[in-house]
């Protein structure tokens, strides 16, 4: 029983504390994306074979207006990898997520939004491939997070809308198209100012 006791009381402290974060305010993240483009069920598959190969990382700056609910701009720089039959398709973009969340209970929030992304660059590992058909395109991401004082980390999902594909020019695999659109868990951490 006072185990208990004890147990409710850290909660009930550490929600305090936690609340400390809540508000307005701005600051920087970062982290890791984990993931591909296309179609969700064969990249799963191919994670599954090779774990590390589609591994990317994610920096950036967000905003933050609000306490209970709030809204959350984002402003980050994404580089992703995805890995297709011994090569992989490597992307740089710039996301803007706009984020409509919630404080649940204690540290725990969550949060959905549309992300504008803009495509900076693609790159095929020994292949030539055309342009990206749209540089910009839409999609959501939604999500759980913690806060703890000025630190935050939370785990998305993000997927594109419409598909966005690029041709291969020169390859193997030349005229198949390969579809660019995101699809991935995005892992961050956050720092406010």
């Amino acid at each position: 029983m006072i185990k208990k006791t004890i147990l409710l009381a850290a909660i009930a402290v550490m929600g305090f504390t936690v609340h400390a974060q809540s508000g307005s305010g701005f600051g920087v993240k970062g982290g890791l994306n984990y993931g591909a483009n296309g179609d969700y069920f064969e990249s799963t598959e191919q994670a599954y074979k090779d774990p590390k190969g589609n591994v990317g990382y994610h920096i950036g700056i967000f905003g933050k207006v609000g306490d209970k609910i709030y809204l959350r701009p984002e402003l980050v720089y994404t580089k992703t990898k995805s890995d297709y039959e011994n090569n992989s398709l490597a992307m740089s973009k710039l996301d803007a997520p706009i984020l409509l969340g919630v404080n649940l209970i204690g540290p725990l929030n969550l949060f959905v939004g549309p992300a504008f992304q803009y495509i900076l660059d693609t790159d095929y590992d020994g292949i030539t491939i055309g342009d990206v058909e749209n540089d910009f395109t839409v999609g959501l991401n939604i999500g759980a997070g913690l806060s703890f004082g000025k630190f935050g980390i939370d785990l998305r999902y993000e997927r594109g809308f419409s598909e966005n594909e690029v041709t291969v020019v020169d390859g193997p695999f030349s005229n198949d198209r390969i579809d660019t659109r995101p699809d991935q868990l995005i892992l961050s951490v956050a720092l406010k100012l």
